[in-house]
């Protein structure tokens, strides 16, 4: 297992509104969020595949007085890049004071951030960490892909020292693009696998490449990795490159029915009050996005 490293403590001062009590949440109900635990007392535990690859992080996150955040680092990483990789899983790494101008101009926005109680999206640890769950759990019961995510980690991946709290960590590439075989998963998947391992060594699953790309681009080039197509490229690009104002691609329907039904439209919205409405969210259409299937109970 390993230990904490010898860093101090550091703490976060969100711009923005931001509760990691919603935060909590949320991971309480992702199917995703692996590696992420919530205590009793709110606070939350991560463990993590560090951008660089060089190994593990972790990091216990509390709220205290004032909304701000108390961070504990445990793992390998140096400060810095915890610093970069816990704040993007937070969405912690944007001013989300800027969101204000969207709520005042937008009453059906403003009613749901309201109500979203400072939520803002929550993050796979990585493009390379969303691009092995897309592969893990395509054609699959999500509980068996968590299942089968869970024993990669234990297996392959290391155990990290949180704040106390045993955590597995998903496999580094280096381990992933050795894989032969494993339980759960077919041939197919296996080499997969091992294809985004590569990718992710190249850096073509960099989280700052992926932000600086045009969307188009960067979507396209994700789709060059075995078994991601457009509707997992868009889950990477959105959900765990930290783009605020990118929307999936394609707009999924469960997105146009929860705008159809928060704007009272009478139906899914058309692709015309679709674009129309979206374009209003501007430069945060990805966190509004999210709030809007949160609020819809997806």
């Amino acid at each position: 297992m390993l230990g904490p490293v010898p860093a101090d403590p550091y703490t976060i001062h969100p711009s923005g509104r931001f509760s990691l009590a919603a935060a909590a949440r949320f991971i309480a109900a992702w199917p995703p969020a692996q590696g992420v635990t919530v205590a009793d007392d709110g606070s939350v535990r991560l463990s993590f595949v560090l951008d660089s690859f060089a190994g593990h992080g972790g990091a216990r996150v509390v709220e205290g007085d004032g909304g701000v955040l108390r961070v504990e680092p445990a793992g390998e990483a140096s400060e810095d890049e915890l610093r970069r990789q816990v704040a993007r899983i937070l969405s912690l790494d944007h001013d989300g004071a800027g969101l204000a101008e969207v709520i005042d101009r937008d009453p059906v926005v403003a009613a749901i951030s309201r109500g979203a109680d400072g939520l803002r999206p929550v993050l796979f640890h990585s493009p390379y960490e969303a691009a092995a769950w897309s592969v893990i759990s395509a054609r699959t019961q999500q509980r068996r892909a968590q299942r089968v995510r869970a024993e990669l980690s234990r297996e392959l991946g290391v155990v990290l020292e949180v704040g106390g709290v045993a955590m597995p960590a998903f496999p580094l590439p280096q381990r992933l693009a050795e894989l032969d075989a494993f339980p759960g998963l077919t041939e197919e998947k296996v080499t997969r696998l091992r294809g985004l391992a590569a990718a992710a060594l190249e850096g073509r699953l960099d989280p700052e490449r992926l932000r600086a790309a045009e969307p188009a681009t960067a979507l396209l080039e994700l789709q060059q990795i075995r078994g991601i197509g457009p509707f997992y490229a868009g889950l990477i690009l959105v959900r765990s490159a930290g783009v605020t104002d990118v929307l999936p691609p394609g707009v999924e329907p469960r997105l146009r029915a929860a705008v159809g039904d928060a704007y009272s439209l009478g139906g899914p919205a058309s692709a015309a009050d679709f674009e129309r409405i979206t374009d209003g969210w501007r430069p945060f259409r990805t966190w509004i996005a999210v709030l809007m299937r949160s609020a819809a109970g997806g």
